[in-house]
């Protein structure tokens, strides 16, 4: 639920100054490592909520879905924002469908199967509604994580039966229309044009996106064509150490990871990362003074909007 999460998110910032004179014993490591893992502020709304209809510039060339999350909906909403800009830019439509929330990723890394299954459920419930009624090309996902895990809902629902066997059906549909936003740039050939930027990224290939979902090429290729020089990151195959909840459960072994990637990504010399990822942005950010971006707001900016507000530019624009 976004708006609990910017509830108890601001309830945390509040609480992190103070976490470092508690005693000991009062604090558990869990909670360390996500205060930790906290941004700065709460950013304002994504000016797409739920329920919003973003038209595309100029000749519709496509009809997209996009998944606006839970954590990245509250924590970083520019990144919907890059998104929803980018594909309106190349002629693509995009609706942010009433009733869909949370992938379930994160209930289901939790072994709360149930929970995981009823959010997926509605998720399926709402898409399939809207395919019925406006239609969609694709479920269009900018957070690694929860493309994985759309991707996969068919699997969480293979073993229905009986009545329920068209839900599986559903299920499979929805999975089988589910991309990465750089995917979903590169399938459908909408390029983004030749730039200069003139600049060296660092690319964070995001667990989820390289291992998950095998995208890999996709990214890279469209930032190259933006005209950012790319930069492979040493060891670039590692986790980052966010891994879902990993981080929270296992901060010491997740920290390790993240020291590890940090002093990687240094090594490269370039001034900026990139990566595909909320959790990846939250864990290196911690690590590293070098800003971190989402790839998709780099392609936002090489094609005519706001420069990345961690670059120092406005992204509320």
């Amino acid at each position: 639920n976004p708006g609990l999460f910017r509830l108890a998110l601001n309830a945390a910032l509040a609480l992190k100054p103070v976490i470092g004179i508690l005693p000991t014993a009062w604090v558990r490591p869990q909670l360390t490592a996500m205060l930790n893992s906290l941004p700065m502020q709460v950013h304002a709304r994504s000016r797409y909520e739920r329920g919003a209809i973003a038209p595309a510039i100029g000749e519709r060339r496509g009809r997209v879905a996009l998944l606006s999350g839970c954590v990245q909906h509250a924590v970083a909403p520019q990144i919907n924002d890059a998104t929803v800009r980018l594909l309106n830019r190349h002629g693509v439509e995009v609706v942010v469908v009433p009733g869909a929330g949370c992938c379930g990723a994160l209930a289901y890394h939790l072994g709360r199967e149930h929970e995981a299954r009823r959010q997926a459920q509605a998720n399926i419930e709402a898409w399939t509604a809207e395919l019925k009624t406006g239609g969609f090309d694709a479920v269009v996902v900018n957070a690694s994580g929860c493309g994985d895990m759309i991707k996969n809902y068919g699997s969480l629902f293979a073993h229905e039966s009986g009545d329920s066997n068209e839900g599986a059906g559903r299920a499979v549909q929805i999975a089988s229309l589910a991309r990465d936003v750089s995917e979903y740039l590169a399938e459908t050939g909408l390029k983004v044009p030749q730039g200069n930027m003139e600049l060296s990224v660092a690319y964070q290939p995001a667990c989820a996106l390289q291992h998950g979902q095998r995208v890999s090429d996709q990214p890279r290729a469209l930032l190259a064509a933006a005209g950012f020089e790319v930069v492979e990151i040493p060891e670039g195959h590692l986790c980052c150490g966010s891994a879902g909840i990993y981080s929270l459960l296992q901060p010491d072994l997740a920290d390790q990871l993240t020291v590890r990637k940090a002093a990687n990504i240094e090594r490269t010399g370039a001034p900026l990362v990139a990566t595909g990822n909320i959790g990846c942005m939250m864990q290196i950010g911690r690590a590293t003074r070098l800003p971190v971006v989402h790839t998709v707001e780099l392609l936002d900016w090489a094609t005519g909007g706001p420069k990345p507000e961690a670059l120092g530019g406005d992204a509320t624009v």
